[in-house]
């Protein structure tokens, strides 16, 4: 809301520095300080709150050194995170009329109702098995329903073709300007033409085929966001993991958003340019502010959960603006550490199956799932293990920036 505040005071009154809030840099400076401070300052408020209320984790046995001395830690911490995140949004990002930004916080509210709900139903209703599963995967559904069609229908969602070199009839040489354009284009690593456009899966059925571009478009949409969501929730099950590397992603994909939403520096890199998306940087670095500040008492050994109000909601932002920058084919790398534990958990789990039902006898691959309970089996500290899951994750994070230019 400062950002219009400002802007009018600049018009009306030339107010003196009022010109710095159109300046997306500087929002976005004031968005991370005031997100560490919220989370910082008044984390603890929270915390002392869920406590008072006797908000507690109810841990299950599973025979890992020092689980039961986490019982009874508070959780729904993540209400700490979407908190920091969503006030210093309000204030300082232009989203009365930006679509991304709309959608990240109705993304940032909606997960973290599913997960609100599932905390809520552990603790008070003292089911550990929290929302069933099925009601889950619905509102992964219907988030990324509604992702997926704002992002293919709504007029505002667009891209900018690439320019043209033209040569006149006096040989000189002129630049034609790109126009903006609706597109189900993304970007592909690896590869010299790097985009890849979603249409061209029912193109073989003719050109009037690809305005039908969104029964392909959606369901990757609603892919993404599931899985991307149950992978952060996955990896939330040791201090500081899911908020460290989160934090790591999610700058990640601040650089690329600050990229992508500025035509200069799009253009000298040869990277998609999608028109309004620089805003996205004002969230983004609220976010991560947010995430860097839990981290003060998520880190071993923790204070509070985020529980999955935080790591449903955790998931379901980063898969939102990997889809709007169009990078969400980066996410298998870029999400390495989630896309492992989900892969340990599902191979685990399907080795398990397979084998009892061929040998009568159930045999598992890893000591424990998800990964990271694998190592503390092996006698790991839990911090270790974090410390250097962040190590890949930063190295990981580091690939992922490189591949765009290795064509």
């Amino acid at each position: 809301m400062l950002y219009y505040l400002f802007e009018y005071l600049e018009k009306e009154y030339q107010l003196p520095g009022a010109s710095l809030f159109q300046f997306t840099t500087f929002r976005a400076a004031m968005a991370i300080l005031f997100s560490l401070l919220i989370a910082t300052a008044y984390g603890k408020r929270i915390i002392v709150f869920l406590q008072k209320k006797q908000i507690g984790e109810s841990i299950r046995d599973l025979g890992l050194d020092g689980q039961k001395q986490k019982a009874g830690t508070p959780t729904m911490g993540g209400l700490i995170i979407i908190m920091a995140t969503l006030i210093p949004v309000l204030l300082f990002a232009r989203w009365l009329d930006n679509v991304y930004i709309i959608l990240l916080i109705i993304t940032t509210i909606w997960m973290g109702l599913i997960g609100f709900a599932d905390d809520y139903i552990k603790i008070f209703k003292k089911n550990k098995q929290g929302l069933k599963g099925r009601f889950k995967i619905m509102g992964q559904i219907v988030l990324g329903l509604a992702v997926g069609a704002t992002l293919y229908f709504h007029p505002e969602v667009t891209m900018k073709e690439e320019g043209t070199t033209i040569i006149t009839e006096q040989n000189e040489i002129q630049k034609v300007e790109g126009i903006e354009i609706k597109s189900t284009r993304t970007t592909v690593p690896l590869l010299k033409n790097n985009e890849l456009d979603y249409a061209e899966f029912i193109g073989w059925a003719g050109e009037n085929a690809k305005k039908y571009a969104w029964l392909i478009f959606i369901p990757i949409v609603i892919l993404i966001v599931t899985a991307v969501s149950n992978g952060a929730n996955l990896t939330d099950g040791i201090d500081g993991l899911a908020a460290g590397t989160s934090a790591i992603i999610v700058f990640t994909l601040g650089i690329f958003a600050f990229v992508s939403g500025n035509v200069i520096f799009s253009d000298y890199l040869d990277v998609m340019y999608i028109p309004n998306s620089g805003e996205l940087v004002v969230f983004i670095t609220a976010f991560v502010g947010a995430l860097v500040g839990f981290l003060w008492y998520n880190t071993f050994p923790a204070q509070v959960f985020m529980g999955d109000t935080g790591s449903l909601t955790i998931g379901g932002i980063i898969a939102v603006i990997a889809i709007i920058i169009r990078k969400e084919l980066l996410i298998p790398v870029l999400c390495g550490i989630f896309f492992a534990e989900s892969l340990s958990v599902i191979f685990q789990v399907g080795y398990f199956k397979y084998t009892r039902r061929k040998f009568g006898e159930g045999k598992r691959i890893f000591l424990m799932s998800p990964l990271h309970h694998h190592y503390q089996v092996k006698g790991y500290h839990e911090s270790k293990i974090v410390t250097r899951f962040w190590i890949v994750g930063i190295f990981l994070a580091i690939i992922t920036v490189v591949t765009l230019k290795v064509r």
